[in-house]
């Protein structure tokens, strides 16, 4: 049986790899004309899952953990406006099923509450772990409901994903650069 130590050695080298194949991946996806619209969304929901995971094995090292929470806070930002700025209102669009979009950004709304006030404090003071399990109760839910209700709609509907996926594309680029690290 391996110990903690050699097993968390094994999973931090393990995203390191994955790290390395998904910058990879992005790169020549951004380098595709076309950029499917629900692949690119998929993957932000996969590496912020990851990170939660990440989040969710740390224990005592706050530095990191600040670090994993920064991160976090900043990929679900991103994700968060280009959903809201290009996706939803061309899935509006093309299932004209408000429900289901309006109880999306009404959710964006909490994290973004949730993400001011985790940004505002420091792991290890009060509610800090709280508020990180919270936001990831609340995100995990989310993409769930996307994933199994909303882009199968959007299937069905015939938007054009490749499209909105191009601009999408664009657009997280242009706010991942003018993010501070």
């Amino acid at each position: 049986m391996a110990t903690k130590a050699s097993t968390k050695a094994n999973r931090k080298t393990r995203r390191a790899t994955n790290d390395k194949e998904r910058q990879n991946v992005k790169t020549s996806t951004a380098a595709k004309s076309a950029t499917d619209a629900l692949q690119l969304l998929e993957e932000d929901h996969r590496k912020v899952e990851e990170l939660f995971d990440e989040y969710d094995e740390m224990s005592g090292d706050d530095q990191r953990r600040g670090e994993l929470a920064d991160q976090i806070c900043r990929e679900l930002t991103v994700h968060a406006q280009i959903e809201e700025e290009i996706f939803y209102p061309r899935a509006r669009e093309a299932t004209k099923d408000n429900e289901l979009i309006d109880e999306a950004i009404v959710e964006h709304a909490s994290v973004k509450h949730l993400i001011k006030e985790i940004e505002e404090i420091e792991p290890g003071e009060e509610l800090f772990d709280a508020r990180i399990r919270v936001l990831e109760e609340m995100v995990k839910r989310h993409i769930q409901e996307e994933e199994e209700e909303l882009f199968p709609e959007l299937t069905a509907a015939g938007m054009d994903i490749d499209a909105v996926g191009e601009e999408l594309a664009r657009r997280k680029q242009e706010l991942m650069a003018e993010l501070p690290e």
